[in-house]
């Protein structure tokens, strides 16, 4: 899978293989299904585990570094919250949000196959408007699709003065991934993409 990865320019950069090579996919996706394969799959209540090569894209897109604090907005299955917590290493911090229960509570017991991560926490909560409590962030990520993202939004305010975004944004059906650089306070698009529509105060049902 990895080798694939970086052969269609998925995976760029030595961190993010040696993250997708130490994290087993095999250990977040459902049971009987093929693990290895670039491809989404159905988690529960309409949630999914993403393909590989978007996570891995959006990886990349977020150039982390060990020590940073990391906010995900969607833990799903516990995939990308394990490479988060690889990728941030023992002096880094992951924070996750999770707002379906059941979902929540597969990625937990996922993270937990794998020894739970000591550096990241998992909370069962809507995290659409970020979380104060532990901001500011160096990186935040979101795996659902935002109705919304500019200067006004509160994920913004909790970054840090040099932090990023990367998130899908558009309407229900069709986004781009966007990276938001509060440095230059500008945003780009880099993929077109299809995430399940973001819900909580800042969804679309909320906002």
């Amino acid at each position: 899978m990895v080798k694939f990865l970086r052969e269609t320019g998925y995976v760029i950069s030595k961190k993010v293989e040696e993250a997708m090579l130490a994290v087993d996919r095999a250990a977040f996706t459902p049971a009987g299904v093929p693990p290895y394969e670039d491809r989404p799959y159905h988690i529960a209540k309409g949630q999914t585990i993403s393909a590989p090569g978007v996570v891995a894209f959006m990886l990349e897109q977020l150039e982390l570094e060990p020590g940073m604090k990391v906010l995900e907005i969607g833990t799903g299955s516990g995939y990308n919250t394990a490479l988060l917590s690889y990728l941030v290493g023992e002096k880094g911090r992951v924070v996750s949000f999770e707002v379906v229960p059941e979902v929540c509570g597969i990625a937990k017991k996922n993270l937990a196959k794998l020894g739970p991560p000591e550096n990241t926490e998992v909370h069962c909560a809507d995290g659409s408007a970020g979380y104060e409590k532990k901001a500011p962030y160096d990186r935040i990520i979101v795996t659902a699709a935002m109705p919304y993202l500019d200067d006004s939004h509160p994920l913004v305010r909790q970054l840090t003065d040099d932090g990023k975004i990367v998130a899908p944004v558009g309407g229900r059906f069709f986004q781009d991934v966007i990276v938001y650089d509060k440095r230059t306070r500008s945003s780009r698009k880099v993929l077109p993409v299809i995430f399940v529509p973001m819900v909580g105060k800042q969804g679309f049902d909320g906002v």
